[in-house]
């Protein structure tokens, strides 16, 4: 959408240890971007740090941007721009800090914040998986096109966001979560305990009997693929049970939304060994309480990174019906679809996309 713009939005990678600010022009990074010590223990320090960022990357533009958009970890009243509570990578903004308010007061120019996951959702529904599968589609003669978007990351916590009609969904509260969903072996325990970086982790120990191994993911991937002394078995069903507990979630979620899913984050290089399990969830089937199976999800369900899955999705079950009282006729699809596939741009260009189309959009909404 914003792929040929020219206006420029200022741009924050908001780590717990590091900011990297950056400046974009039409969805591209347009300067060296500068890397800094965030000082999240100290709110004077973390702040001032902040305004020194974005001015030294200001300094490099030869034209006023336009906004300041970036993602911020929650929980946050985002539309208003105000980080508060529980955040254990910046303790010192746990009392409530108005942070876009300061930096709007500072540099006088819009200021957007929001979710990780919402902005990774929006640079893939913008310039990434969404508009690639509706051009692929249309290529290959399908009348289908999407407007709905899940977004996914795995890695550290299980993220999402939510495009619904090609725009970004916050909620009323900036509460639109998937990680405190019930977790679907253990129903008094929330989801990302089984989607994370750390549930890898516990179930190969759990698998193995090595409770005091010191594997990272990537290891267990590696053992699973048989490159690295390990138990095998456990890491590949480690990886296994990751994506039966991801699938069921996001199988609640399709059902509510009827949205196409990308997923992305540091855990996708282990999708060989968790995507089929996620996808027998979505493909699984539910009971009467007679014993009568339905499918558990309106929709078929195809893994679009597979080509002839894709052919099938977008073909789907067209056939000609003949309008009532006349030799004319139409296309009828009976087969509702939907697909999964994996982030091609990755998890940090998206939500870089994401940010700087959010704050175009805004603009574009006030004038």
């Amino acid at each position: 959408m914003y792929k040929f713009d020219k206006r420029i939005v200022i741009t924050l990678d908001a780590g717990g240890t590091n900011f990297v600010f950056g400046a974009m022009q039409s969805n591209d990074f347009i300067v060296e971007p500068i890397t800094m010590p965030s000082n999240a223990h100290d709110l004077d320090l973390c702040l001032e740090t902040m305004v020194k960022g974005f001015e030294e990357i200001i300094s490099k533009l030869d034209q006023k941007p336009v906004a300041i958009s970036f993602a911020f970890p929650g929980p946050a009243d985002y539309p208003n721009g105000i980080i508060g509570g529980y955040l254990p990578n910046f303790p010192s903004f746990r009392n409530g800090v108005a942070l876009g308010p300061f930096l709007q007061d500072k540099f006088g120019i819009p200021v957007y914040i929001n979710n990780d996951g919402d902005l990774y959702a929006f640079g893939e529904a913008i310039g990434g998986i969404l508009p690639e599968i509706n051009q692929k589609l249309a290529e290959m003669g399908s009348t289908k096109k999407y407007t709905n978007l899940l977004g996914y990351t795995f890695g550290t916590g299980f993220g999402m966001g939510m495009v619904i009609d090609n725009r970004l969904n916050r909620g009323n509260n900036s509460a639109a979560e998937t990680f405190c969903l019930r977790h679907k072996k253990h129903p008094e325990v929330y989801v990302e305990e089984g989607v994370a970086i750390r549930a890898i982790k516990r179930v190969y120990a759990e698998k193995s009997g090595d409770i005091n191994h010191t594997f990272e993911p990537k290891d267990i991937c590696e053992i699973a693929e048989g490159t690295r002394p390990g138990n095998q078995e456990a890491a590949i069903k480690a990886f296994e049970e990751f994506g039966e507990v991801a699938g069921d979630a996001i199988a609640t979620a399709v059902t509510l939304t009827d949205s196409l899913v990308v997923i992305g984050g540091g855990l996708t290089g282990a999708k060989k060994y968790f995507m089929p399990a996620l996808l027998k969830q979505l493909r699984g089937v539910l009971h009467s309480i007679k014993g009568e199976e339905i499918p558990r999800m309106p929709e078929k369900v195809f893994d679009l990174d597979n080509e002839e899955e894709f052919v099938q999705f977008a073909h789907g079950a067209a056939r000609p019906i003949k309008v009532y009282g006349s030799d004319r006729t139409v296309i009828y699809d009976p087969m509702k679809s939907t697909g999964v596939a994996i982030t091609k741009l990755g998890a940090s260009k998206a939500i870089s996309i994401g940010a700087y189309s959010f704050a175009l959009a805004m603009l574009d909404n006030m004038e």
